[in-house]
């Protein structure tokens, strides 16, 4: 199992265009094979903070889900929207 914490934070007065974008991302995402668990949380301190927690069976369905076409939308999208973006793996021990 792979677990991506990935933190996005938007630009100012981009916050709820962000929003919208990473909402689209989550149905298709969900129904990928290998996809464990697909959670889009927002900061409660400042909403302009997004976690996106995710699972992934393997490295394999990981990367599928990388290379799909809804998540490059996504990435296009997005990509004049963020002011930061930390993405980080896990390995379940």
């Amino acid at each position: 199992m792979i677990t991506i914490n990935a933190i996005l934070k938007a630009k100012q007065g981009k916050e709820e265009e962000l929003f919208t974008e990473l909402k689209k991302v989550i149905e298709p995402s969900r129904a990928e094979d290998g996809c464990v668990d697909y959670v889009l949380h927002r900061s409660i301190d400042d909403d302009s903070v997004f976690l996106f927690y995710e699972t992934w069976q393997d490295q394999e369905a990981f990367q599928s889900h990388i290379d799909s076409p809804h998540y490059q939308a996504y990435r296009e999208a997005t990509a004049d929207l963020m002011e930061s973006r930390e993405v980080r793996k896990f390995q379940k021990v």
